[in-house]
């Protein structure tokens, strides 16, 4: 039986010794702090569970509009921490649990290569133990991006990882970028009271998305409140002051840094053990996932023009282990990823975008479809946004952008039609259920078709 070494119990590294199971390897997991990662403990699952707080918030305060009335409100913030917590708790057992029955080793410690079959792990304790292995999976994961001249105390200025254990949300806040971490915390704290501000160095939210589906989220978002001041960036934060480029300040009660997230890979040995390490991203063969030494593999968060994404973690982690085991490559299809920005309304997008195909050389038609109209929106009171479907002028669909109500959902389906290069006519063919969100897909392919019904 071969033996596999996986540093790292993130969404990567816990994925990859799960789907082990289902081959003959013995596999030993080093995590160094809580199995789960940053998504389960600091990310995705309490991030998504403050949204979740957030949106009943809203949905409370805009009960009357529905001829609900309720005559008083009161959050209990320590019992929102404590589910908060439960819920976390639990699905982090859950890991624990399902490795233990998939006979996976777990060690604590932090993981370093020594060589291309040893890795050694130093315990809490100062000791080390030294692990022989037939292959190495790095699966690190990633730390918040920091910006030069600003000092993170945890405090005043806080990241993304620490920003969730506030006790009550802080009243005015200054969220340094508009990818999709800072857009999601913006639009939660707006919708549980607070006063947010966002500054972006880029002239529009969310860089690298469709630039109109964009506009339409920050023209939403806007109108609930929350000030956008983009390309700005910020020269000085002295006390609670913070100085814009645009020569304004203001105070704040927090400043939250959010522009990203950067691989965790210092310290763990990789050039050392002949790893090729790029601007601090492993460099792989993205059909196996090998290093520059055939038995040591990557994934996740660490791996070099690959999204940063728990989803595509999962993804690398069985196309890994199915070579590691069987030598059968199985490549991901990197061009139909769905990206989901967890706003009040959210924003999601498959494939290639107009910007794209442009920079692409791709001559493209592309259709839309407004929310306005479509009944269960407006049921909702959720009817602001579009969906966008792009495909090639004489071809397939290759991408899709969405802004509304469960677009998180929907682009699943647009993902299919990249996935499987659908033509439009085809697409067009199937019958959307009524009244559904998902008929204002249906509606932008009989567009995309040229065959527009409303």
């Amino acid at each position: 039986m071969k033996k596999l070494t996986i540093i790292g119990g993130g969404p990567a590294g816990y994925a990859a010794a799960l789907y082990s199971s289902n081959f003959d390897l013995e596999v030993t997991l080093i995590e160094s702090d809580t199995l789960g990662g940053t998504c389960l403990n600091r990310g995705c699952i309490p991030a998504k569970y403050w949204l979740h707080v957030a949106e009943l918030n809203h949905e409370i305060d805009t009960s009357n509009e529905y001829g609900i009335e309720i005559k008083e409100k009161k959050i209990n913030w320590a019992e929102t921490a404590k589910k908060r917590f439960d819920t976390v708790n639990k699905l982090v057992g859950g890991i624990g649990i399902l490795l233990k029955s998939k006979k996976v080793q777990v060690v604590e410690g932090w993981g370093s290569v020594k060589d291309s079959n040893t890795v050694i792990v130093k315990k809490s304790d100062g000791s080390e133990v030294e692990l022989e292995s037939d292959f190495i999976l790095i699966a690190t994961g990633s730390k918040p991006r920091s910006i030069p001249n600003i000092e993170v105390d945890e405090k005043f200025i806080i990241t993304s990882d620490t920003a969730l254990n506030w006790e009550e949300p802080p009243k005015k806040v200054c969220v340094v970028g508009a990818g999709a971490i800072g857009c999601e915390f913006a639009s939660l704290l707006n919708d549980l009271g607070s006063e947010v501000t966002v500054v972006e160095l880029d002239n529009e939210i969310l860089p690298g998305l469709d630039k109109r589906t964009s506009s339409e989220l920050r023209k939403q978002l806007s109108k609930r409140g929350i000030q956008f001041k983009l390309g700005t960036s910020i020269n000085s934060i002295n006390n609670k002051t913070v100085e814009f480029s645009d020569k304004e300040s203001q105070d704040f009660d927090t400043v939250l840094i959010a522009v990203g997230r950067a691989p965790l890979t210092e310290n763990i040995g990789l050039e050392k053990a002949g790893v090729v390490v790029n601007k601090g991203y492993v460099e792989v063969n993205l059909d196996t996932y090998q290093t520059a030494k055939d038995n040591i593999f990557a994934i996740g968060d660490i791996v070099y023009g690959t999204p940063q994404l728990a989803h595509v973690a999962f993804a690398e982690a069985i196309s890994a282990i199915t070579f590691i085991a069987t030598g059968e490559k199985k490549p991901i299809n990197y061009s139909a990823i769905p990206f989901v920005v967890y706003t009040r309304p959210e924003l999601a997008e498959v494939g290639i975008n107009a910007e794209k195909a442009k920079e692409q050389n791709i001559t493209i038609k592309q259709s839309q479809h407004s929310f306005a109209g479509v009944g269960r929106a407006l049921i909702q009171n959720q009817n602001q946004g579009v969906v966008r479907v792009y495909a090639e002028e004489a071809g397939s669909i290759i991408g899709a952008s969405v802004c509304g109500p469960a677009a998180g959902e929907m682009i699943h389906e647009l993902m299919y039609m990249v996935g499987w290069e659908a033509l439009p006519s085809e697409a067009s063919e199937f019958i959307h259920a009524h009244p559904t969100l998902s008929e204002s897909i249906g509606e932008s392919l009989l567009s995309l078709s040229g065959k527009g019904l409303h």
